[in-house]
């Protein structure tokens, strides 16, 4: 009994001086943070790295590609919240999904490369629910249904 009491405490000591993971730079060979950002079935490939502040999505400036004000102020929201707004060049590839959910996904990808090339913003960044990916996906039809819920349209004559 007293063996196991003794390796438990030796446990606890262990586990309290067992920190918390520290999180590291990750860059490539170019000097940029690389990261993939998902929502719905929109799938977002993000670059970054310091300059001018200027998005590319897809080739095309941010202003162009995502036309609604809406998507753009969703986009640069981790920028805004980390204090780093024009301060990275981010270049973007988005495939998959609507409009909407190409946003989403790019503001979880922007997020994450953040984290990558300044560890420190992790914490700020995920009080804020950025670094979360939003499983919520579209239910799929069920047979006998119309939709995935919805039943056919019924007739009592």
């Amino acid at each position: 009994m007293a063996d196991t009491l003794n390796s438990l405490q030796a446990l606890g000591e262990a586990a309290a001086a067992a920190e918390a993971p520290k999180h590291v730079q990750k860059l490539d060979a170019h000097g940029r943070a690389y990261a993939t950002g998902k929502r719905k079935n929109a799938i977002a490939r993000v670059w970054i790295k310091p300059g001018a502040g200027k998005v590319t999505v897809n080739g095309r400036e941010l202003d162009v590609y995502f036309a609604r004000p809406v998507l753009r102020l969703l986009i640069q929201q981790p920028l805004t919240v980390a204090n780093r707004t024009g301060q990275y060049d981010i270049n973007i590839t988005v495939a998959g999904g609507g409009l909407s959910g190409q946003a989403g996904a790019v503001r979880h990808g922007v997020s994450k490369a953040l984290t990558y090339y300044e560890p420190e913003l992790r914490s700020a960044l995920k009080k804020e629910g950025f670094l979360t990916r939003d499983s919520r996906v579209v239910e799929r039809k069920k047979y006998g249904r119309a939709k995935a819920r919805r039943s056919f349209q019924f007739s009592k004559r």
